[in-house]
């Protein structure tokens, strides 16, 4: 990989941290660099992750099941003059 493809981390961190993170860095047989970018790429990926996950208790699990069992209600007015005009406005922005 080129020099000209990498992005450059900087961070001021107190001694003892430092020589925690060498120390582990060491027992892995890894330089500083990599255990610190290894550690910190799985926690965003984890961090990411654990957000896009949607968490339910059982009981709107239960209602959210439910929900997709049921059979949609019909559109009413308000929904279809609104169907209509969405229609209109998408086909008149595509002609623009």
């Amino acid at each position: 990989m080129s020099t000209a493809t990498l992005s450059r981390l900087e961070a001021r961190i107190s001694p003892d941290v430092y020589a925690l993170i060498r120390r582990a860095a060491e027992m892995q047989g890894r330089s500083i660099t990599d255990f610190v970018v290894s550690v910190a790429q799985r926690a965003a990926q984890e961090a990411i992750a654990s957000s896009e996950v949607i968490r339910l208790s059982v009981a709107d699990q239960a209602a959210f099941a439910q929900a997709l069992m049921q059979p949609a209600p019909a559109p009413n007015v308000a929904m279809l003059k609104a169907k209509a005009l969405h229609k209109r406005v998408v086909k008149s922005d595509i002609g623009a």
